[in-house]
Parts: C-alpha cells; structure tokens; sequence
C-alpha cells in the first residue's frame, strides 16, 4: 500500500473516483513524474521537484488540482486567491473531466520545469 492510498480510499463516492482518476492523469503525462506525500497530500513531482498537488476543498467537499507554479499559468479557470504562487484548478466529480483542458494545463506546467523556466 502506497503512503496515499488511505488519502483516496477513505473519501467518499463520487470524490474517491475522481481523485483516483486525477491521479492516474497526471502520471500519465510524463515518465519522469512521482507521487509523495507533503504536507498530508499526495505530491507530484517532476524529476523530484513538486509539480501540482490533489487537494479536497473543506467548504464546497470537491477536488482540485494545485499547480505549484501557477504563477506562470494563465487559464480563466484557475484561482489564484490568496496564494501568491500557487493556482488550483477544481474538478466537479459529478460530471466528465474535461481531458483537453486538464491535459494542456498539465503539459504546459510541465514545460515550465522541462524548459528550466522555473527551479
């Protein structure tokens, strides 16, 4: 058993699926990209770098996808809020994700690491 499966299996229908599914995207996207654990969340990293994070949102109970650099992000869908660097994307688990968007938001953070933009 990985360090975050309890993170996944121990959240409720409809929000288990789509963070399982979440999960399984963003592995996908390039071989050098590695789950952890930090700061209680699962932790992507590329090439050991944090890259985005899957989160629950406590008021409104659904998933998002943090993108650590998303400062270098423009998407009308991402929220900045307070955070200065960071941005998340969230995920409504109750209807299809939207692949094209997610995967380019995705590939265009990791192009960020692959080009050295960011450290």
């Amino acid at each position: 058993m990985s360090q975050n499966e309890p993170f996944y299996f121990n959240k409720e229908e409809p929000n288990k699926g789509c963070l399982l599914t979440l999960r399984d995207i963003i592995l996908k996207q390039d071989e050098n990209i590695t789950e952890t654990k930090k700061y209680g969340m699962p932790c992507f990293c590329y090439k050991k770098k944090a890259f985005v994070y899957l989160w629950v949102d406590k008021k409104t109970t659904e998933p998002y996808i943090l993108f650590v650099e998303g400062t270098h992000l423009y998407h009308p869908e991402l929220e900045e809020g307070k955070r200065s660097r960071m941005k998340i994307l969230r995920v409504n688990p109750a209807v299809d994700i939207p692949m094209q968007k997610l995967t380019s938001l995705l590939q265009t953070a990791l192009d960020l690491y692959r080009k050295g933009m960011v450290s």
